[in-house]
């Protein structure tokens, strides 16, 4: 049986994470309050260095190898923002990276990934492996495979926002019942579980809600007729066994976001939160201005888990939205 992942490692990754990440902010929106009904604070992780969560977990990960044991560097695979948390993290600690990429990843995703030093590779999303790229190269190299969310240091990793959040709102009196937690293949949100102990729901795009289904199933469950979404950081086939067990032992539930949705929630962030926030790291606001939560007269923490948005994408959500 796979173990999950606890307070208790999130708490030794903060030890060990120290000054590295941002320290990013709750952010309270009087505006988003009267339409929820609850009181919200926004844990903006589009804030965080690389402009997702991911410099957390990565960060984590690769201080926790031994100097003697960096030299043949690292390897991962992310559509995006774990490639930039990956190679920001590499380039912070002299190693070298190769990041396995789909060919059809953000423009600006990849040009920021490159732009800190590492080796891009593509690979077509639906009719090659990445995992398996990834390996051979990591055979070849003598590299570490650094997975987005299969690894309890990635878990833990992340899970540190979670516990700046409770710690950050304690600070100012307050206590949360909830947590909204953006979701694609589970490691921010179960590290999110884990490190702030609140009950929590994470929210996915329709189409990939996989992580809902088979935390209703009982046991994992793919993805099923993967189609085009403008969520490309949350386009995981299939959840891992760890990242599961995680969510289950905490007690996650879930729900699932339309695109049109996902589009309003773009526009708000930058229409009233003044915030350039991804469409995949819009899914929580997504699900709390449609009401697919019920947070009235509750303190919620709701993360915003990225910020990096091709100006296409975002001009897109504005029309569609009626923002422009």
């Amino acid at each position: 049986m796979t173990s999950p992942v606890l307070h208790d490692d999130v708490a030794i990754a903060a030890a060990r994470l120290g000054h590295w990440p941002v320290r990013t902010p709750l952010l309270n929106s009087p505006a988003l309050d009267a339409l929820c009904g609850g009181r919200i604070w926004l844990k903006p992780e589009n804030l965080q260095h690389t402009g997702s969560f991911k410099f957390r977990g990565a960060m984590n990960r690769l201080l926790a190898i031994p100097a003697e044991a960096r030299g043949g560097g690292v390897v991962a695979y992310s559509s995006g923002n774990h490639a930039q948390g990956v190679a920001r993290a590499a380039r912070l600690l002299g190693m070298a990276a190769t990041i396995v990429m789909p060919a059809d990843a953000p423009k600006l995703k990849v040009e920021r990934t490159r732009a800190d030093g590492a080796e891009v590779v593509f690979y077509d999303r639906l009719t090659e492996s990445r995992e398996t790229i990834a390996a051979s190269i990591a055979e070849a190299r003598g590299a570490l495979i650094v997975p987005p969310f299969a690894d309890p240091l990635i878990i833990a990793g992340q899970g540190t926002a979670g516990l700046e959040a409770v710690a950050d709102l304690a600070a100012m009196g307050e206590t949360a019942d909830l947590a909204l937690v953006c979701c694609g293949g589970g490691g921010l949100a179960g590290g999110f579980a884990a490190g702030s102990q609140l009950p929590t729901v994470i929210v996915e795009p329709e189409g990939y809600d996989d992580v809902c289904r088979s935390l209703a199933a009982g046991h994992i469950l793919p993805v099923e007729n993967p189609g085009p979404t403008r969520c490309d950081a949350l386009q995981t086939l299939r959840m891992a066994e760890i990242t599961f067990a995680t969510l289950r032992h905490h007690g996650a539930t879930g729900v699932a976001v339309s695109e049109a949705e996902v589009a309003r929630a773009v526009a708000f962030a930058v229409r009233e939160l003044k915030l350039v926030v991804e469409p995949g790291g819009a899914v929580t606001l997504a699900a709390l201005l449609a009401g697919r939560v019920d947070v009235a007269g509750r303190c919620v923490i709701a993360t915003l888990s990225g910020g990096n948005i091709d100006a296409a994408v975002l001009l897109d959500c504005l029309r569609e939205a009626g923002a422009l």
